[in-house]
């Protein structure tokens, strides 16, 4: 199965070639001057179904989406879906700096975040295949590990020890939020998950 991915984000489109290594889906990435359309959902289902249909509708391939995001309990589940821009800038550096900075000063038993992540695969004339994933932990106190993006070096997961981005693609791709609504957007489409 042919499959275009609804992000121009080149972290994400890593992750997912991954993950599908082992599937029978060719992925391919959006045309190179692709417009983004505006995520202007209240949801990640709404926002990655908007990045679906966009998608799909440019280049006339199955479409998969992914939005997903971190959600801090102590922020009242802040930032979620504004996590790619939670800060003026919108950089991965600024937003985990802005993250730190509101976090300051916070015990660690209430600094329980978790990243969310739903998948959207949207062929022509069918309807959407949904599923989602999560994955739990902490904000730390401080950035550590030198792999992943987004706000892998400040989430801390407490049963590993280890921050996400102190992890291998393959040991990162077995917890993670994202891998987690693969395997279960697999199991709705009825294909084995294998690494």
């Amino acid at each position: 199965m042919k499959v275009v991915l609804a992000t121009k984000n080149k972290g994400k489109l890593k992750e997912f070639l991954f993950l599908t290594k082992n599937c029978d889906i060719e992925l391919t990435s959006q045309p190179q001057g692709s417009i983004s359309p505006e995520e202007s959902g209240i949801s990640f289902y709404e926002n990655a179904l908007i990045k679906a249909e966009s998608a799909l509708l440019e280049t006339g391939i199955t479409a998969l989406a992914d939005d997903s995001g971190l959600e801090v309990d102590f922020l009242n589940g802040q930032p979620g879906i504004y996590s790619s821009r939670f800060s003026s800038e919108a950089t991965d550096e600024a937003n985990n700096q802005k993250l730190l900075d509101l976090m300051e000063g916070v015990k660690e038993e209430d600094r329980t975040a978790r990243f969310k992540c739903c998948l959207v695969l949207l062929e022509k004339n069918k309807k959407p295949v949904v599923s989602e994933g999560s994955l739990e932990g902490r904000i730390s106190i401080k950035r550590s590990g030198e792999n992943g993006f987004g706000y892998d070096p400040i989430f801390f997961i407490p049963e590993i020890g280890l921050h996400l981005a102190e992890m291998n693609k393959k040991e990162k791709s077995a917890i993670s939020h994202r891998s987690n609504a693969w395997k279960e957007l697999i199991k709705k489409l009825g294909q084995s998950f294998e690494h």
